[in-house]
């Protein structure tokens, strides 16, 4: 009997072995200790009218459940080059998947489908690609090698990507260092993915085929803050160049990770670099924690070849059970099965991530090799485990198990069972040899689950319906002729205005420095105030209201010049935003007359200040000076407005004030 064994208890003692800190309370020595080390891979649709090897529109997609055909497919690995099978392909081989593609006609042709060969290579994509590969300091290709690259998940009809390398050796420069860029691509997107359930899976093909740069950075980057600064640095470079897609979904992330130990380990689709940190710092304490499994096992287990599950049948003659999740499973007619791990006791719930032990390690590959949608399994660590502590006294005692085993019941359709046992086996094997190459998925609690084995190079081979393509000189200093300027001299230059820190992040994300220099340069406008205006206030109205159908960015250049060419004070720009930007088509004349704006000269304006200073102090209430100034401010200022600096009308109130 395994006495009063608590999950809850291993796991918080495991997570104190592990010595995991919240990503906000860990200091730089801590990664450095543990030997952090990411890089990046970005992912970005360029902004073109057609798609990268057909001639259907880019970025035009289609409602859910709403298309006009359905291809079925089921994909089988091919051999590399070499003869040799890529691993990823063969685990997805294994799923047995069926391949759903609902297909819109305004979005998909007979190339999408892999049913014809490709078209030429769209020239303007390969353009923005050289363009930013060059913002990249990237040496440019002579000529564009156009290769294959394998997804067996169904994500492509062709079962493979075509990408080409357009630009390699280039950096970039963070606040402290400077991070090696290994090369720039330019390939095709992926489908959308509707759902997974089961052995089908369902795409819709609008998206496929979107040009897409890759950027692939080297493994420099030595803490989580440097790899998001980084990702926001290649997005604001990207997006610099106005010739990209943005929106959810337009730009996407895969993370590596590793620490000294452990390997490579690809978080894939990242869609939010605020979660960056988050993901890559809970991503090294997980191989951390999967390090001291290891070394655990080896302690405990001296021959580790000759190790391996046990497994029995249930059924329910035999084994009956009040848990909810074993009812419903046997009222689904599934098959159920009891394993026993030897030597495992205290390394299923032995923690992982926040919330995640290492027996969800081994659920998550059930649902992704043997198609077993959860929950498909429990454990005698579960979280509940007094729930189920007599069902698992009672395997104990059918498998004759040992103090230190641990026991799992497993239930899937009988077809999918084989391959569940093979999966559960083979993952506690890797925990033999510490952290395995794989690709993980982020969730939204910035955590992540297994997806698939990490890809390796028998996946690529090159491209024979495409020919190569020369990339001369003329075509290259044609494009560095007209770049925009580097993001690390933005930075330097909306610092050198005096713009605050906290707003250069949204500047820079919508490529608003060239419109603060236009207004500057043409309208004499303080640099501060154009810059605080668009990030603080702009920004304040947009995460309140949705941004109207008309609103853009350059908008704010015509508000700033008809209050140059009026002759209006800068500060009526504050009081006409709110209006203008909920309603970007309207008169600006009509803009001034919604805000009460009237002409007022100065002499009236100030004459406005000894009249509601008697009237102030008649009915004051505190003998504050700054509580004056505030009442009669409020009272003035729809005099002030636009005709004199609230600045200068604040401080003669003050003045005022003093003297009387």
């Amino acid at each position: 009997m395994r006495g009063t064994f608590d999950p809850l208890e291993s796991f918080e003692k495991s997570k104190q072995l592990v010595g995991y800190i919240k990503r906000n309370k860990t200091k730089p020595e801590v990664y450095k200790k543990m030997g952090f080390k990411s890089g990046l891979e970005v992912h970005q649709q360029l902004r073109t009218e057609k798609k990268l090897f057909c001639r259907c529109p880019a970025g035009i997609y289609q409602k859910d459940g709403i298309y006009d055909a359905e291809v079925v497919r089921h994909m089988r690995p091919t051999l590399s080059e070499l003869g040799e099978y890529d691993g990823t392909a063969l685990m997805e081989f294994k799923t047995k998947k069926e391949i759903i593609y609902r297909i819109a006609n305004t979005t998909t042709c007979t190339y999408d489908i892999d049913d014809t060969p490709p078209f030429k290579l769209n020239r303007e994509a390969l353009k923005i690609a050289t363009e930013i590969a060059l913002l990249l300091k990237a040496n440019i290709v002579g000529e564009l090698h156009i290769t294959r690259k394998q997804y067996l998940d169904g994500s492509i009809p062709a079962g493979f990507q075509r990408t080409a390398i357009v630009g390699i050796e280039g950096e970039i420069s963070l606040s402290n260092k400077k991070v090696g860029i290994l090369q720039i691509s330019i390939e095709e997107d992926s489908c959308r993915e509707v759902a997974d359930i089961g052995h089908q899976r369902i795409y819709t093909t609008d998206r496929l085929g979107i040009p897409l740069v890759e950027v692939v950075t080297s493994p420099d980057l030595k803490t989580p803050d440097e790899a998001a600064e980084a990702a926001n640095y290649i997005r604001f470079l990207t997006r610099s160049t106005c010739k990209v897609r943005t929106g959810i979904g337009a730009a996407r992330e895969d993370v590596n990770v590793s620490i000294n130990g452990g390997t490579r380990v690809e978080i894939k689709g990242v869609a939010h670099i605020a979660h960056i940190q988050d993901l890559t710092h809970n991503e090294a304490f997980r191989q951390k924690s999967l390090l001291m499994i290891r070394d655990e096992l080896v302690r405990r287990i001296h021959d580790r070849n000759r190790w391996k599950i046990e497994s029995i049948d249930f059924d329910d003659d035999i084994f009956h059970s009040s848990l909810p999740q074993i009812r419903h499973a046997i009222e689904k007619g599934y098959h159920l099965k009891g394993v026993n791990l030897p030597g495992f006791s205290g390394i299923l719930s032995f923690f992982m991530q926040p919330g995640r032990m290492f027996a969800d390690e081994i659920c998550d590959r059930l649902k992704v090799i043997a198609c077993i949608e959860k929950p498909n399994m429990i454990h005698s660590e579960h979280w509940h485990y007094e729930e189920c502590k007599e069902e698992f006294e009672k395997i104990r005692r059918l498998f004759k198990a040992k103090e230190e085993d641990a026991q799992i019941i497993v239930w899937g359709p009988k077809e999918d069972i084989p391959l569940a046992l093979e999966t559960i086996e083979e993952r506690c094997r890797l925990a033999f040899n510490g952290v395995p190459n794989e690709t993980r998925k982020a969730l939204p609690g910035k955590t992540t689950i297994f997806e698939r084995v990490l890809p390796g190079p028998n996946r690529m081979y090159p491209d024979t319906d495409s020919a190569p393509i020369p990339i001369g000189d003329e075509f290259v200093h044609k494009i560095m002729s007209q770049l925009p300027k580097l993001v690390s001299d933005q930075l330097d230059q909306l610092r050198g205005w005096g713009i605050p820190e906290d707003a250069l992040a949204f500047l820079l994300r919508n490529n608003l420095t060239p419109l603060i220099e236009r207004i500057v340069t043409e309208f004499n406008y303080k640099a501060d105030f154009v810059g605080t205006l668009l990030s603080h206030r702009l920004k304040n109205l947009m995460r309140k209201i949705k941004c109207p159908a008309g609103f853009h960015f350059e908008k704010i250049y015509d508000l700033f010049a008809f209050t140059y060419n009026n002759k209006l004070e800068l500060d009526i720009i504050k009081f006409m935003l709110p209006v203008f930007y909920m309603h970007p088509d309207m008169d600006l004349q009509a803009v001034l007359t919604e805000i009460g704006f009237k002409r007022y000269g100065r002499e009236r304006i100030l004459s406005k200040i000894s009249l509601h200073r008697k009237e102030y102090r008649k009915i004051r209430t505190s003998k504050s000076s700054f509580s004056e100034c505030k009442w009669m401010m409020k009272r003035i200022l729809k005099y002030a407005v636009g005709n004199m600096p609230l600045a200068q009308l604040s401080e003669l109130i003050n003045k005022e004030g003093a003297r009387a």
